[in-house]
């Protein structure tokens, strides 16, 4: 498996954005990304750069569109062409991305509980969802320094109440990226896992995003895979029964990714392995040694439907979440 750094939610002065495509491309370049999502809101006009800002830059540049309402904003990333958002109601969210999937996108909300009108019209979503398959995945964390923000705390817990109700839907964050401006707030990070590394990395980047082989980090790359019945299981996979007692879990924590471009935190860690049962593993690091952690587990599997990988420690005198990973899921 080999996981690339992805930012998923970007803007060019194609929309209200104030950066060209090549300045987005060469900024992701000098942060340590491997491929961003241009999704200008209602318009793809700004992909005619697109191959010049991935020759010059070497960043892969994934097509798609914000779609930007009343009711809600619905990032679509992969299209092969432009779906019209107008077609979009509050009560008809699920016929769109129907739509954008039929062209080869995935479709999630953005930032749900961001403040709404009248200060940011439509950014709170309100479209009704009957049938939380007809969405990829949600946007959990926005912004900068995303852990400790209100919005995202709340997005991140509705995301494990669906999670909870056995939906399997993946978690994202996205930085909602407008501008080349300098920041010393942690910028957050999702890492697709791609299995065919052969095949182009726009195409593997959506299957990814599709299957929830994504992780969300403001620093350290956390995978987890759990084994069972002699196979390996990894992020978005399910996990057959019967099992038959416990689930022999090991969690990596990869502190050498995008070098350079963020800080160890300070004192000590913890590692928490959770699911729909709560709590079932936890290990408590001395800090992070700047190469690979490993953490293994027999957690107990009675009852449980899906469990992630969460990091947690101290990033500018703030004790919060520092990674996750995204589900796996148990039969």
């Amino acid at each position: 498996m080999k996981w690339i750094a992805c930012e998923l939610h970007t803007h060019t002065f194609h929309s209200d954005g104030r950066q060209s495509l090549l300045e987005l491309a060469r900024g992701a370049s000098d942060l340590g990304f491997d491929c961003i999502a241009l999704t200008d809101h209602n318009t793809m006009s700004g992909l005619d750069e697109k191959s010049a800002a991935e020759a010059e830059t070497g960043i892969t540049v994934i097509p798609g569109m914000e779609w930007t309402t009343f009711y809600g904003h619905m990032v679509t990333v992969g299209l092969r062409r432009f779906v019209d958002w107008r077609q979009a109601d509050v009560r008809s969210i699920a016929s769109g991305a129907a739509e954008v999937r039929k062209h080869g996108g995935a479709a999630g909300m953005a930032h749900p509980f961001r403040i709404g009108s009248p200060i940011c019209t439509g950014c709170h979503w309100e479209f009704e969802v009957e049938n939380w398959n007809d969405l990829d995945y949600i946007e959990v964390w926005s912004g900068t320094f995303a852990p400790i923000k209100a919005d995202n705390r709340r997005a991140f817990a509705f995301w494990t109440d669906r999670l909870n109700e056995g939906v399997r839907i993946a978690a994202t964050s996205g930085r909602d990226w407008h501008e080349q401006t300098v920041t010393e707030e942690p910028v957050s990070v999702t890492y697709l896992g791609l299995e065919d590394e052969e095949a182009p990395v726009e195409r593997e980047a959506v299957r990814a995003l599709k299957a929830g082989r994504a992780v969300v980090t403001i620093g350290p790359l956390v995978t987890m895979v759990a084994e069972s019945g002699g196979r390996e299981y990894g992020i978005g996979d399910a996990v057959p029964a019967p099992r038959g007692g416990g689930l022999r879990v090991r969690a990596e924590i990869d502190s050498t990714v995008r070098a350079g471009k963020w800080q160890l935190p300070a004192g000590e860690c913890k590692l928490v392995i959770t699911g729909n049962t709560g709590t079932v593993a936890e290990k408590a690091l001395n800090g992070l040694n700047g190469a690979v952690d490993v953490c293994s587990f027999t957690v107990p599997d009675r009852d449980l439907r899906w469990l992630r990988a969460e990091l947690w420690g101290e990033v500018r005198g703030v004790r919060t979440m520092l990674a996750f990973t995204n589900a796996i899921y148990l039969e």
